[in-house]
């Protein structure tokens, strides 16, 4: 039987389904228009609205398993859903268990597997599936294709646009009977850190601090006042970080979290590619730097150059001025 269709690899978090599931959704339909073919959806540890909402956003499939509790059993889900389903293309979420499981199952069947996409499309001309990464610490992007199905593809996380519902949806529920794997390794303990206000990730705006903050008041101070006005998220680059200045939690770039807000403004950064990665996404990037010939203005919608110390006070006193009106 010929592999055809999209089936994307999805999970559930607080009873609800995942923000990188909803986009795998928005990726895996527009995808599955463009090849003419179906979209079904795995849902691990799913529930009924879990399953309904998977078809409003345009699935006609939904697989349903319990939440596994290590990357092993997630593998024999996905290949239990992968031999139901039969498709020529996977998503998974380069997050979390996501970066592990789609290498590690695209070895098992003897596929490719390209890592980290910000991009799944048609090529119109030949009718192939392009992924496109970013390769060289984000430098540069490429295309990968391959002959091999399924292709599977770990996406990054707000690199596409969530699928919206479209709809009362109806879609073929089926139950995978898949048994617990022995886990080679196992998770020993989890430690939840409680996030004040709103989450990062989930920021319409964010202000990032970076080296030239100089140490961790900035972050407390300034930088705050000027998130809580415009009711976002304080977010850093690599260096803070590591200087103990801001919590890992915070760290924004290629190995840390990958935002897309509305509104990034990048306070004192340099414009490294590593955090560049990881703030690409956003839709507008306001810079503020004393150093004109920093990376960073290149990467901008907006640029400012001055001292933070000056520029993002009056920045953020202005804006009360005018919110007040």
């Amino acid at each position: 039987m010929e592999n055809k269709g999209v089936l994307v690899y999805g999970e559930m978090v607080e009873g609800k389904l995942s923000s990188s599931t909803l986009e795998l959704l928005g990726c895996g339909r527009q995808l599955a228009e463009q090849l003419g073919c179906g979209l079904g959806c795995v849902v691990v540890g799913g529930e009924d609205q879990a399953t309904s909402d998977v078809c409003t956003r345009g699935a006609s499939k939904a697989y349903l398993a319990p939440a596994p509790d290590n990357v092993d059993t997630h593998m024999a889900v996905a290949a239990a859903a992968i031999e139901a389903a039969k498709p020529s293309v996977v998503l998974v979420a380069h997050a979390g268990f996501g970066r592990e499981l789609g290498p590690r199952l695209a070895f098992r069947l003897g596929v490719a597997a390209a890592t980290d996409c910000i991009d799944v499309k048609v090529d119109s001309d030949s009718g192939r599936v392009v992924l496109t990464k970013p390769v060289y610490g984000g430098n540069a992007l490429a295309d990968f294709v391959s002959d091999a199905t399924p292709l599977i593809a770990t996406v990054r996380p707000k690199a596409m646009a969530a699928a919206d519902p479209t709809g009362a949806g109806e879609c073929e529920s089926i139950v995978l009977q898949v048994q617990p794997a022995e886990a080679v390794a196992r998770v020993v303990e989890r430690v939840e850190e409680k996030v004040e206000g709103i989450k990062l990730e989930d920021a319409t705006t964010v202000v990032s601090g970076g080296r030239g903050t100089g140490g961790s008041a900035p972050f407390e101070t300034i930088l705050k006042e000027l998130a809580d006005v415009l009711h976002g998220a304080v977010g850093a680059s690599r260096p803070p970080c590591d200087n103990g200045w801001a919590p890992e939690s915070m760290h924004i770039g290629l190995t840390g979290k990958i935002v897309a807000p509305e509104l990034y403004i990048a306070v004192a950064i340099s414009g490294a590619s590593q955090h560049m990665a990881g703030c690409s996404g956003s839709k507008t990037l306001v810079a503020i730097n004393k150093d004109e010939e920093a990376n960073i203005f290149r990467e901008a919608t907006y640029g400012v150059v001055g001292r933070f110390e000056d520029v993002v006070p009056a920045f953020t006193a202005k804006l009360r001025e005018l919110l007040a009106d």
